[in-house]
């Protein structure tokens, strides 16, 4: 990891050398924007979940979870669960059968990388116990060094992480104050868009919003992780704030015009 070096022997190190440190390992904005750095929000309510995002080859993507009679269906809320659409069928089965086509990577290209962002709508512990023993039956993917199982929503405690496998990864917390071997397991922070600005992706950001928004991604990027901001508004004028902003990932419902943008954008 990024940050492992920095946080060897922190009681001892200088204020001075910490800073030094920190500022050696601060991720920067990404140098260009690809849509790799797109984020496919609530992917499972589109119409064609985890494919259109894979498609366009996405570098994160998202579904929602319950533990229900010991499956792990795929719904936004519990009134919408249908048992054949759960975590295996729309998203474990096809990345395994993927990751064997393209000869052990996620994509074609084995510089391309997926998030998926599995968001525990129940219990914590026990719905993230639930994943990590149907995920033993996916060894293709829990080896698998292109794609990253990244838990989000309710999780365990967040003094717990470094417990968990190695194929296990954690959606972080700017408010928490991780401990190192903690800290080590989260792979991004996500964060509320309205606790930072109101605006609505018309006109102009305020300068207030784009402060606190700096703020927040300054503070992900000295950890050494990257960040996006779930909440947001969704379109091109949004987009484009957000990659000035320094966003390594930006999160969407428009799956195909958020990738139109970001490869016209590379042009």
């Amino acid at each position: 990891m990024v940050f492992k070096g920095a946080y060897t022997g922190l009681k001892w190190i200088s204020g001075l050398a910490i800073g030094l440190l920190i500022s050696l390992s601060v991720m920067a904005q990404p140098a260009a924007y690809t849509v790799q750095n797109a984020h496919s929000h609530n992917d499972y309510e589109q119409q064609r979940p985890f494919r259109a995002a894979f498609e366009q080859e996405f570098g994160s993507i998202e579904a929602d979870v319950f533990f229900v009679n010991d499956d792990l269906p795929v719904a936004h809320n519990a009134r919408d669960i249908r048992p054949e659409r759960n975590l295996k069928q729309l998203y474990l089965d096809p990345i395994r059968q993927l990751i064997r086509e393209n000869n052990g990577t996620i994509y074609k290209d084995p510089g391309k990388k997926l998030l998926l962002l599995i968001d525990c709508k129940t219990e914590g512990k026990a719905t993230l116990d639930a994943i990590i023993k149907q995920l033993e039956h996916y060894p293709e993917i829990t080896g698998n060094k292109t794609v990253r199982i990244v838990i989000t929503g309710n999780q365990p405690d967040k003094d717990s992480l470094a417990a968990y496998p190695g194929f296990i990864w954690f959606d972080g917390d700017l408010a928490y104050h991780y401990k190192p071997e903690n800290l080590e397991k989260v792979a991004l922070f996500s964060a509320n868009f309205r606790q930072y600005s109101s605006w609505n992706g018309s006109g102009q950001a305020d300068a207030a919003s784009t402060k606190a928004l700096e703020a927040a991604i300054r503070h992900a990027h000295e950890a050494g992780k990257p960040i996006r901001f779930w909440g947001a508004p969704d379109n091109t004028v949004a987009w484009t704030y957000f990659k000035k902003l320094g966003t390594d990932y930006i999160n969407t419902d428009k799956i195909p015009e958020l990738a139109r943008f970001l490869r016209e954008g590379a042009r």
